[in-house]
């Protein structure tokens, strides 16, 4: 059984946990330039969702409901948030997927079009075009 003295402990983790995610959410766009503290945030804060499940269950089983067997009742109580927690984990799992490998796929782009463009003798030497592109630029 979960001690009260223990309840206070478990949680003060489950806030901290969604205070992570909380934050994860509202600040990860400021890292855009920095993708690999990204990933990392993105990696932990998934790690973070997983282990609040893993908390409401382990509550969850702790409870006199559950070890009389009364399951069914548990869950129709909670079916919201057991439902809501598992479609947030992969809605949140997808959602950092699909941001790390867009922007690796616009990076990887734009910074192999730049490496071939560079490789152009037009920037290397005096030519008509940059002729024109400086006088556009001064006037």
């Amino acid at each position: 059984m979960l001690q009260p003295s223990n309840y206070s402990l478990v949680l003060f983790l489950q806030f901290l946990l969604l205070s992570y995610d909380l934050f994860v959410n509202s600040f990860s766009e400021l890292l855009r330039t920095a993708p690999a503290v990204q990933l990392v945030l993105f990696i932990i804060q998934d790690i973070a969702i997983v282990f609040n499940v893993i908390i409401i269950f382990l509550m969850f089983f702790n409870t006199y409901v559950f070890q009389a067997g009364l399951v069914n009742l548990l869950f129709h109580k909670f079916k919201g948030t057991i439902l809501l927690s598992a479609a947030y984990l992969v809605l949140s799992i997808s959602f950092h997927v699909w941001i790390m490998r867009l922007a690796a796929v616009l990076y990887c782009y734009f910074y192999k079009r730049t490496a071939v463009h560079l490789g152009d003798p037009l920037f290397y030497q005096d030519s008509l075009w940059l002729r024109k592109e400086f006088a556009h630029f001064r006037g």
